[in-house]
């Protein structure tokens, strides 16, 4: 047996037998989640909690400051960060920026790896999280919100951490790139599904992450796995044999206008403040 047939029956079986070790849900978005449940908890205490991470602190800011909030007023502190933002939204948004902790590793091969990957989380991530403003603006009734997308984008290919770490134990694999891009397309799926599952995430996130790049898999109500869809084809992510015409499955659904849309300054100025936003 192949080492790369070796590591592909490992991981089915891991997975299949729930021996799989899983990522844990970075210490202060677990704290910020905490608290944020806690119904008696207020502002103040919750920018206590983020405050004991300066980079997740940072991040608050920047996210406050944002276009996607739509204030022009800039907040200097993470207590108005907070404020701006919202206790409602805060659980999600915290969560979602302290995911850039799991994409590392002391193995450079490996980081390499995760560094690609995070990059390409947020560009897919910088178009979903655009196109859910955009969609927000023709339709102010949904049940969908910012909080929401901005999360599920940036935990959507979440499956791809334990297939790279457990790699990391036959470093040959990764002389076959090819391999490698077979596994993950195989098993991030299940593997994502399975991380939101023990972190006891709601199960729109869970469906994000198992069902993301199965085209087979479709909600009949727009749902947030469409925008990151969009997302994902316009960075190529999600490989099609025809873009435009997978891109007029979603205006149909009406997601977005127009392919016109896509290419207009006003929207390649939100993807970009979106980008900046994650730096």
């Amino acid at each position: 047996m192949s080492t790369e047939n070796a590591l592909l029956t490992i991981l089915v079986d891991r997975i299949n037998n729930d021996t799989l070790v899983l990522p844990t849900l970075p210490e202060v978005a677990i704290k910020v989640r905490q608290a944020a449940d806690n119904p008696d908890v207020n502002l103040m205490q919750m920018s206590d909690v983020i405050a004991h991470d300066p980079a997740l602190s940072a991040r608050m800011i920047k996210v406050a400051n944002s276009a996607i909030m739509g204030r022009a007023v800039k907040v200097s502190n993470l207590h108005q960060a907070v404020t701006r933002i919202g206790l409602r939204q805060i659980k999600n948004i915290a969560t979602a920026m302290a995911m850039e902790q799991l994409f590392v590793s002391n193995n450079e091969l490996i980081k390499g790896y995760m560094g690609k990957a995070w990059h390409k989380t947020l560009h897919v991530a910088s178009h979903s999280i655009s196109l859910m403003e955009f969609y927000l603006k023709r339709n102010t009734h949904t049940s969908l919100n910012r909080d929401a997308i901005t999360l599920a984008s940036l935990v959507y290919n979440i499956g791809v951490l334990p297939i790279l770490t457990e790699a990391e134990r036959h470093p040959e694999v990764f002389a076959s790139p090819s391999f490698l891009a077979h596994a993950i397309q195989r098993l991030s799926g299940k593997i994502g599904g399975s991380i939101m599952k023990a972190w006891e995430f709601p199960d729109v996130f869970v469906e994000v992450a198992q069902h993301w790049a199965d085209v087979n898999h479709r909600t009949a109500e727009v749902s947030y796995i469409d925008f990151i869809r969009v997302g994902a084809i316009l960075e190529g992510t999600l490989q099609v044999s025809d873009k435009s015409a997978a891109l007029q499955t979603y205006i149909d659904k009406g997601i977005f206008p127009s392919l016109e849309m896509l290419e207009s300054e006003e929207y390649l100025h939100m993807v970009e403040d979106v980008k900046e936003m994650f730096s």
